[in-house]
Order: structure tokens, then C-alpha cells, then sequence
């Protein structure tokens, strides 16, 4: 057998072998969205994304990092809920994977001022005007205190829409 002949055997073996693997990778209903396909959203903020239709599963690899909800017509809101990345995977009936993506959740698009006291940090957003803004990461007191007014102010609000309506 000549050099050149065993040469184009071993290149066609090698050839159906790798086409056979990379049958085996594609998953039955098609083609899966690459891994690397990246959905980055801000925290605290909400994106929405059209996700292949027929999905009857979404499952989440963190929730504290992202939360995940499917609407009609293959609709998904993501809300960045902490800093990191996580995964979501979207399943037909029958358990198929249709996509699996990376979600980024990164920090805040918007002009932040963060403030150090020794370890205690405080954050506020400054457009044009420094307000107290609520960021993971910042000191239990000043987190609790920014809450609690936003809470009263949230309170406030609402009884006096109540009393504005009789």
C-alpha cells in the first residue's frame, strides 16, 4: 500500500469519526444556542430577551444572581438580583435542551458615587443630584436606614392615594 493511499484512509477515518462526535454533541430538535452566547444585565435592572419557541422548562443555576421568568411567545424577563454569573438552560416537553447561555449580571450603568468609612460603605447615584441609592455590598446600617425610609416613604404614599380615592 502506498504512503499517499494509507495517507487518504487515515484522513477519511479520521474525518467520519469527527463528523460522527459532533453528531452526538448536536441535541435532537436542532441546534442548542452556543455556550458563550453572553446576556449581561445590570443589577436591579430588567432585560428582556426572545428565547426559541416551544420552551417548557427555564431552569436557573443561581437565583440569587438572576431571576428568570418566561412570558407568551417565548418572551423571558431577567432581572440582575446580584453581582456574578450564572446560568439559565431552556427545555422542550420531552426534555430536550434548546439553549444554554451564560447570564453576566455586572453593576450599575448609572453614575455612582460610592463612599468608604472605614469598612462601611454607602453608595449613591448621581444624576445630577447625589441621592442615598441601595446597593449590594453597602453597610447593614446604611442599607437598612435607606430601606426603612423608602419603606415609610412607600407607606406614606399609598394612604394618601387611599384617603385621595373616598
Amino acid at each position: 500500500m502506498s504512503l499517499q493511499l494509507l495517507r487518504s484512509r487515515v484522513c477519511a477515518v479520521v474525518l467520519i469519526r469527527s463528523l460522527a462526535a459532533g453528531m452526538l454533541l448536536v441535541p435532537g430538535g436542532g441546534f442548542a444556542a452556543p455556550v458563550n452566547d453572553l446576556i449581561a444585565v445590570n443589577v436591579d435592572q430588567a432585560k428582556l430577551i426572545k428565547f426559541p419557541d416551544k420552551i417548557a422548562t427555564i431552569v436557573v443555576g443561581n437565583p440569587l444572581i438572576a431571576d428568570v421568568s418566561l412570558q407568551p411567545g417565548g418572551i423571558v424577563v431577567i432581572t440582575g438580583k446580584g453581582y456574578g454569573a450564572t446560568n439559565v438552560i431552556a427545555m422542550d416537553r420531552t426534555g430536550a435542551v434548546l439553549m444554554d447561555r451564560i447570564i453576566q449580571v455586572e453593576g450599575p450603568s448609572d453614575k455612582v458615587v460610592t463612599i468608604y468609612r472605614g469598612v462601611e460603605r454607602e453608595s449613591y447615584s448621581c444624576q445630577p443630584v447625589c441621592q442615598r441609592r441601595v446597593t449590594l455590598g453597602d453597610g447593614e446600617n446604611y442599607f437598612k436606614a435607606t430601606m426603612d425610609q423608602a419603606g415609610s416613604l412607600s407607606t406614606t404614599a399609598a394612604g394618601a392615594g387611599a384617603k385621595g380615592n373616598n
